[in-house]
């Protein structure tokens, strides 16, 4: 599996946006800041699985919605991978020394105003999240099975600021996947199937 994950993300391919089903809400002269995700491969007993996390719901922005471990780069991260795996050992607990790097997707836009980048890696020894209850409330693996099938994502749409968006969706059990998450797992799927 590791081998295919590789050889996925080798080449160029298109980079996403929150804006690919609603190109039209694209503001004019988007400021984006950079900001970077883990996108952890696990071997659990049942297979391979994908680390994801609840967000707090004391949280200011997005609230208990489904998320990679990942943030915002600062000033003090070498670079995007850093900030990944910095944000992972914050969030989750997840040390960085059991944490191997494949590579990177393409950067990800989100309506929010961040240019995320895509870490792909895979964790090699067992690992059990250790979530810090400020940011995250639950951290869950989801099969990666689940994620590379590409029926099992939906275009969804609700109303915000007043207009209807749409969105992709990938649910799992009592999860709901969607936006810039959902997002970038199609955007993966859609490479493991190429």
């Amino acid at each position: 599996m590791i081998d295919r994950v590789r050889a996925a993300l080798q080449g160029d391919g298109p980079s996403s946006s929150d804006f690919d089903l609603n190109p039209q809400f694209r503001p004019k002269g988007l400021k984006l800041r950079p900001a970077a995700v883990l996108i952890a491969l696990c071997q659990r007993p049942d297979g391979w699985a994908i680390l994801l996390t609840k967000r707090a719901s004391t949280l200011k922005h997005h609230p208990g919605q489904i998320a990679f471990p990942g943030g915002k780069v600062d000033p003090g991260d070498a670079d995007a991978q850093a900030a990944a795996l910095r944000e992972a050992h914050e969030e989750v607990g997840l040390d960085p020394a059991l944490v191997e790097v494949l590579g990177e997707m393409p950067e990800h836009e989100t309506v929010t105003g961040f240019t995320v980048i895509p870490i792909l890696a895979v964790v090699r020894a067992p690992f059990t999240p250790v979530v810090e209850a400020g940011e995250v409330e639950e951290a869950f693996f989801v099969p990666l099975s689940h994620l590379l099938d590409e029926r099992a994502y939906a275009i969804e749409s609700r109303r915000w600021l007043g207009t209807k968006r749409s969105y992709f969706a990938v649910p799992w059990g009592p999860y709901y996947i969607w936006g810039a998450t959902a997002r970038m797992l199609r955007g993966l799927a859609a490479r493991m199937a190429g």
